[in-house]
């Protein structure tokens, strides 16, 4: 396995939990500025690191 693939799969496991946890914030969310700077920040990080680990992945040649 190539050092890029460990990498691409460990940056869409961090966005994976950056979508869950800030799907828990807008569930228990009370409308508040700061819940609201949360969500936004947990949320487009969560999916930076998805998109960016699941390119990576893909675009890496498995070669043995």
């Amino acid at each position: 396995m190539n050092l890029k693939r460990i990498f691409g799969a460990l940056l869409t496991a961090l966005g994976i939990g950056g979508l869950i946890y800030t799907a828990v914030i807008f569930a228990s969310t009370s409308g508040e500025t700061a819940d609201v700077k949360s969500l936004i920040i947990y949320g487009v990080l969560g999916v930076l690191f998805f998109i960016s680990g699941i390119s990576l992945v893909r675009t890496t040649k498995d070669e043995s």
